[in-house]
């Protein structure tokens, strides 16, 4: 059979047929890169430890500001954990009516056993924080919040690739009437996320504090205590307290969309210069692949999903910390932080530019972009599979489409 224009336009992939190939992708990817997701929440939520203390050195702390709620976690004795984090921890005797000053005299087996449970509580690094939430709190630990991760990734994704696909192949499209080819998959890219995410924010937020409680929780109990801790927010706060630090998504995930779709276009079609020649390659037909077999497919779409998605990822990682951070906040709230002096805004509670400013300010460029190389190893790999899944799973419908029409 020749090889017409017709079929292109005529035999067209279904909407059905995308989102099968969306959510199909949306699985495969969440199973493989949750444990990462878990360790990167971990790494830019947690306080900000200067230096963790060694075993035989000295616990000194100053006890002029203590708060009331001085949380109490069992270690080998009684450790007492100020705000209940790893920040600070004073080694107490082996009764829980112990003094202050008895405190600060502690025997150095207890500030052995302090400086080992800190340490056991803070991430060093994204190998450091798979091994320790998988040592300390069990394999499956490193999979919590998969459910609402699937829950917020398959409407999500159906969304947004559907939704980019219309505006990058629609005549209809205003992204194809008014914008220059080289910039329409910044655009559409852009576009599509802000729909995607509006609509699973508040999915993104009961993920992320699921994935941000501490150890010595049951995963029962940690869905039930954020349930709680939600339906505490929606009650003081109104159903709109849900999309909280939406705006900073939009801040990380318009940018990340534009930036990966326009450096995956464009991989794609150098990948595609690079396999065949000028004359059998046209320039005009974008990542549109009628030729191609399913491992060129796959292989380039792989590639360039990688390559795109990390440097986006690096790029838009500030973004991910302020919106993680944000987001953590009104869960430690809950939890019983110290309370800050009535009319100060803590800086979780600012404007994006100016939160993002006060982590630089505090904590450096290494604060901005905490858990970079987590986020990394998480986006390259999941926009690999995804969009390699989602280019081969419309192929293969495109293909079935087609010979369902010669058949006719």
């Amino acid at each position: 059979m020749n090889r017409r224009d017709g079929p292109d336009v005529e035999v067209e992939i279904s909407a059905g047929q995308k989102m099968l190939s969306a959510v199909s992708g949306s699985l495969l990817t969440s199973l493989l890169v949750t444990p990462l997701d878990v360790v990167r929440v971990r790494l830019q939520s947690q306080p900000n430890v200067s230096s963790v203390p060694r075993p035989g050195s000295s616990i000194n702390p100053s006890f002029s500001n203590l708060p009331p709620n001085l949380g109490v976690t069992a270690c080998c004795r009684e450790v007492f954990w100020v705000n209940n984090t790893s920040s600070i921890c004073l080694a107490a005797g082996p009764t829980l009516n112990t003094s202050v000053d008895s405190i600060a005299g502690s025997t150095s087996a207890a500030a052995d056993c302090a400086a080992d449970e800190t340490r056991r509580k803070t991430y060093t690094s994204t190998l450091d924080g798979l091994r320790k939430i998988a040592r300390n709190e069990g394999l499956t630990s490193l999979w919590r919040g998969l459910s609402p991760t699937l829950v917020m990734a398959i409407p999500a994704n159906v969304i947004y690739f559907t939704g980019y696909d219309v505006l990058r192949s629609s005549k209809r499209s205003p992204v194809n009437q008014f914008v220059p080819d080289q910039y329409a998959p910044l655009l559409a890219g852009s576009v599509a996320r802000v729909a995607a995410a509006s609509v699973i924010s508040p999915i993104e937020m009961f993920r992320t504090r699921m994935q941000a409680a501490p150890s010595g929780t049951s995963g029962v109990g940690v869905f039930q205590d954020t349930l709680v801790g939600l339906r505490k927010l929606v009650r003081t706060q109104g159903y709109t307290s849900l999309w909280r630090g939406l705006t900073l998504t939009m801040w990380r995930d318009v940018p990340f969309s534009g930036l990966y779709w326009w450096g995956y276009e464009a991989g794609r079609n150098r990948l595609k210069e690079l396999r065949y020649s000028r004359i059998e390659y046209n320039r005009g037909q974008g990542v549109s692949h009628k030729g191609e077999n399913h491992t060129a497919t796959f292989v380039d779409s792989f590639l360039a999903g990688a390559t795109s998605g990390a440097v986006a990822a690096v790029v838009t990682t500030p973004f991910d910390v302020g919106k993680t951070r944000r987001q953590v906040s009104e869960r430690q709230d809950h939890k019983g932080s110290a309370p800050h002096e009535k009319g100060l805004l803590r800086p979780e509670e600012r404007s994006m530019p100016r939160f993002l400013y006060e982590i630089w300010k505090d904590e450096g460029a290494a604060g901005l972009f905490r858990g970079w190389a987590a986020r990394c190893l998480k986006v390259a790999p999941a926009c690999a599979i995804m969009i390699s899944s989602y280019e081969i799973g419309k192929k293969m419908a495109r293909n079935m489409n087609e010979r369902k029409a010669s058949e006719v």
